[in-house]
């Protein structure tokens, strides 16, 4: 009988501490393109990093970024990391506010946009004209790309052939390949590949800083589980457990830093140059 009781009420503290324990993994849903090649694989030690400290993260792919935008107005989306460009269009359009971003092995956390041409070509003059019958190559929605050449006044109405690629690599090696007489891409992705391309030179660049990769909020999100997250995602640096090294590992980073709207204060000024407003649809015309 006194076994009996005893198995009854551990039976009943078990049943306290399983609930306690759900209650406490608050759920936080993340949005990730479903064109974006191996996002899911990429974020899941971030995510199991996350799980250990009590949040339970939820993919959820969206075909582009105008759904990305519906679901942070609709508040089916809790965040997403994003490119400057996007995060900055996110925040002029009144639906994110930014969080925290990744910090590099290096040690850098934002990049500016270059301007790369072929050797003998003339400095960039900061004039739309320049690419007046060119073809340029970049990639879309980037700041250091599509929305920096979008930026400069008048370049609208010259004569340029616009390539969009998928990635910074790929714009480099277009121009390598005579494909491109032009192309605006990351100062971190050039310097990383200059040497390859030794008949390549740097013409022209932006110094503006943009802040990288950032994890955007919804306003609509729950302040109290944004800070939970900002706070498990700060922490990640200098935390020793296995989840916390894999997660460094696998994204490639040192560990995150915090990011605020003023860090975007290059970013936005930029966006809205090339015509960004809370109507922006993630599309240009030309």
């Amino acid at each position: 009988m006194k076994t009996t009781k005893l198995i009854y009420v551990f039976l009943i503290i078990f049943a306290i501490v399983l609930t306690h324990s759900t209650a406490r993994a608050e759920k936080f849903n993340l949005a990730i393109m479903q064109g974006e090649k191996n996002a899911a694989q990429k974020f899941k030690p971030l995510i199991a990093y996350l799980q250990k400290n009590g949040i339970e993260v939820n993919l959820i792919a969206a075909p582009n970024f105008s759904a990305a935008a519906k679901m942070f107005s609709a508040g089916t989306v809790d965040a997403m990391f994003s490119g400057s460009g996007i995060a900055g269009a996110m925040i002029i359009k009144g639906l994110a506010v930014p969080l925290v971003r990744p910090l590099s092995k290096e040690g850098h956390s934002t990049y500016h946009a270059v301007i790369i041409a072929h050797e003998g070509s003339p400095k960039f003059t900061g004039s739309a004209d320049y690419f007046k019958d060119k073809k340029v190559v970049f990639c879309s929605l980037a700041s250091a790309g599509e929305f920096y050449y979008h930026s400069i006044p008048g370049v609208n109405a010259v004569n340029a052939t616009i390539i969009k690629v998928v990635s910074h690599d790929k714009a480099i090696e277009m121009l390598a390949n005579r494909l491109a007489d032009i192309a605006i891409v990351k100062n971190h992705v050039w310097n990383k590949m200059k040497n390859k391309y030794p008949r390549l030179k740097l013409i022209g660049e932006d110094t503006g800083e943009n802040p990288d990769g950032t994890l955007i909020v919804s306003n609509k999100t729950d302040p109290k589980l944004a800070a939970k997250i900002s706070e498990a995602l700060l922490s990640l640096k200098d935390n020793t457990s296995t989840q916390a090294y894999l997660a460094r590992n696998e994204l490639d980073i040192s560990g995150y830093i915090k990011t605020t709207k003023e860090d975007f204060k290059h970013t936005l000024a930029l966006l809205k140059k090339a015509g960004v407003d809370k109507s922006f649809d993630f599309t240009f015309k030309k």
